[in-house]
């Protein structure tokens, strides 16, 4: 079928990745660093074109028949009625909008409502949040407001020429907070609550639908949000969750329906296939590693690995309850860590080191268990990070998880997703491939770990930390497990 590419506009950079059309192998990729400090929070979106041009050089692009555009994900871009600019884009990571949020969970009825209506209750990064906080600090700008996009939405856009239709994908919009996965439509009302008034919102593009061809006749994809696409790159099923290994984490899994949750823990996105990604949050996981490794006197976590693996499941009796930064799945957002089970022959570094593997797994299990707790199949975990690679992590975690645990080899997976779709796209137009079934790529290259023999154990490490967490914080997640 040719060849096609993906970009992947992060929130730092831009990543190109050229592949072939009918197989997935990756034929030349690109890179830049968006010209702008990475720590703005108000951002010319011009720079990311600039920073795709630089990516793209050297005839990267020549011979390409499709591109698919991922990008950072609630980053919100507010035109007037003649297309520019009302003010710089307000980037995904964007705290100021803490307290729209939480207005807008009052305005409508609280959490229920929103659950009810959107899938997901407000959160500062969402564009609905956005979109408050513009009304009310900045009523100039949101007045001359006539047209909300996000970055995917206006890159595709600007790839096209700036035509009068303006598009996005399911994926995308299911994180604005005012379209519906399990409607798979806009909720407008919302949009005027949130703003004071009506504005155009993009038309929503089916998975394998174009949203357009450039003069030059490239055939652009609809695109998607980063999460969207490393999903779709990765080549996630029914049966799969996405164990993710920041700071943070997060657990998503691909479901066949949308979640509502009135908890607030599941946020549920549509993917980029049509299925749908609830995803759960901790604030706290590779950030409790670092946190126990300066403890132990070292800053290699390489180190506190090999330490915890002299240890034994369980670590002694020791267990950690990682909320260092207070926590939000369960919701305790103003705790702090626990460390419990000290006795004289726990008091080792290596039982320290253990315990704070288990405990960040364990966390992480939990959130998965509000997933499993809502019908959400898992067989399948594959652990997204750098601490994946970690020796510690790949001896606990299937046990943990209770599952088979994949861990891909580093790619850019979020660009490889954006070139399937762009693919997808290619082959529906030409008539080669149905809208509802995508190109079969090769799967990520990965080491797979088995949980075995060892299931009981990891169970038994669960209760141990289950029971742990009840005892300090009962009743967390509304029950005793």
């Amino acid at each position: 079928m040719g060849i096609v590419a993906g970009l992947d506009s992060s929130s730092g950079f831009t990543r190109v990745v050229v592949c072939d059309a009918d197989t997935g192998a990756v034929l030349r990729q690109g890179y830049a660093q968006h010209p702008v400090d990475p720590k703005a929070t108000d951002v010319d979106p011009q720079m990311w074109l600039l920073s795709l041009g630089e990516a793209a050089t050297g005839g990267l692009l020549e011979g390409v028949q499709a591109i698919g555009v991922s990008a950072q994900q609630h980053g919100m871009v507010a035109l007037d009625r003649q297309g520019d600019l009302v003010r710089p884009a307000l980037i995904g990571n964007d705290k100021r909008a803490q307290v729209a949020a939480a207005d807008l969970v009052d305005a409508l009825g609280g959490r229920h409502a929103w659950a009810e209506a959107v899938g997901s209750v407000p959160q500062s990064g969402q564009l609905v949040a956005k979109l408050r906080w513009l009304a009310r600090t900045e009523p100039d700008a949101a007045r001359r407001t006539a047209l909300v996009l996000q970055p995917h939405d206006w890159l595709v856009w600007q790839l096209l020429g700036r035509p009068a239709r303006r598009t996005t994908d399911r994926g995308a919009a299911s994180g604005t907070g005012y379209w519906s996965a399990r409607t798979g439509a806009y909720r407008t009302d919302l949009v005027e609550l949130a703003l004071g008034h009506q504005a155009a919102l993009p038309e929503v593009l089916g998975p394998a639908d174009a949203a357009g061809t450039t003069p030059e006749g490239l055939l652009i994809s609809a695109g998607t949000g980063e999460t969207m696409a490393a999903a779709f790159g990765l080549g996630v099923g029914v049966g799969d969750a996405v164990v993710s290994l920041g700071a943070s984490g997060s657990v998503m899994a691909v479901h066949h329906e949308s979640l509502a949750d009135p908890t607030g823990l599941i946020t549920s996105f549509a993917d980029a296939t049509g299925m749908h990604l609830p995803v759960v949050h901790t604030l706290n996981a590779v950030r409790a590693l670092r946190g126990t490794a300066e403890l132990l006197g070292t800053d290699d976590l390489g180190e506190l690995s090999a330490l915890a693996l002299k240890s034994t499941p369980g670590s002694s009796g020791l267990v950690f309850l990682p909320y260092l930064e207070g926590e939000r799945t369960p919701r305790l957002p103003h705790t702090a860590g626990t460390l419990t089970g000290l006795r004289r022959e726990s008091m080792k570094p290596e039982h320290l080191a253990r315990a704070a593997f288990e405990g960040m797994l364990c966390s992480l299990a939990d959130a998965m268990d509000v997933l499993r707790g809502r019908g959400v199949e898992v067989r399948r975990v594959f652990l997204l990070g750098a601490a994946a690679e970690l020796p510690a992590v790949q001896a606990v975690a299937p046990a943990i998880f209770g599952a088979q645990v994949v861990v891909p080899q580093p790619a850019d997976y979020a660009a490889i997703g954006a070139a399937r779709q762009a693919a997808w796209a290619l082959g529906y137009a030409r008539g080669s491939l149905s809208p509802h079934t995508p190109p079969a790529w090769q799967g990520a290259a990965a080491q797979v770990f088995e949980a075995g023999d060892d299931t009981a154990v990891g169970t038994a490490v669960r209760q141990q930390y289950a029971s742990t967490r009840e005892q300090i914080h009962p009743g967390a997640f509304g029950h005793g497990g």
